[in-house]
């Protein structure tokens, strides 16, 4: 998921919402990642699940979308990316919750305290729930309550820290 994230900050996105919705009840998870970035061509969408095929200049591959969708798709899931020029990309893929050839999902605290914190000039809407409810974290109403504050304050991004691994861990019904 953070190659995907990379991808919409490449394409230049003001605005990334990240979804990540969980349940043992219907044996789902479903990542959806959209941005407001570039967007893609149809022709360059058709190809994009192709790991040959990058718009990179240091390196000829691509792998995060291929990744991806593979990754879904070996867990008994599916992959969908929609994309146009000027509209940016939205990228789901649902994973079969239980499948056990599912990755875990790691560590979305930091993973996401580092894409906040290297890019604080984006804004970012992360939005987590499972059967247990739900929360959001949105760095627009984290910089409206820091009033100037910067968000890549030390304390700012402890706090960050604590805030995302207290509901996190609520989803989870305690302790991971």
């Amino acid at each position: 998921m953070l190659d995907i994230v990379q991808n919409a900050v490449k394409a230049e996105a003001t605005l990334i919402e990240i979804d990540i919705a969980q349940s043992v009840q219907e044996d789902t998870l479903c990542i959806t990642v959209k941005d407001n970035g570039k967007g893609m061509t149809p022709e360059f969408l058709k190809t994009v699940t192709d790991p040959f095929s990058t718009t990179r200049t240091t390196r000829r591959v691509g792998l995060g979308i291929p990744l991806f969708k593979e990754a879904a798709e070996a867990a008994g899931g599916s992959f969908d990316i929609e994309s146009a020029p000027g509209a940016g990309t939205r990228v789901c893929a649902v994973f079969g919750y239980s499948h056990i050839d599912r990755q875990p999902i790691g560590d979305m605290a930091s993973t996401l305290l580092s894409v906040v914190q290297c890019n604080p000039d984006i804004e970012f809407v992360y939005h987590h729930s499972s059967d247990l409810g739900g929360f959001d974290f949105d760095t627009r109403q984290i910089k409206k309550i820091l009033a100037g504050v910067p968000i890549t304050s030390p304390d700012v991004a402890v706090w960050m820290r604590d805030y995302l691994n207290e509901n996190i861990e609520k989803l989870y019904g305690g302790a991971q």
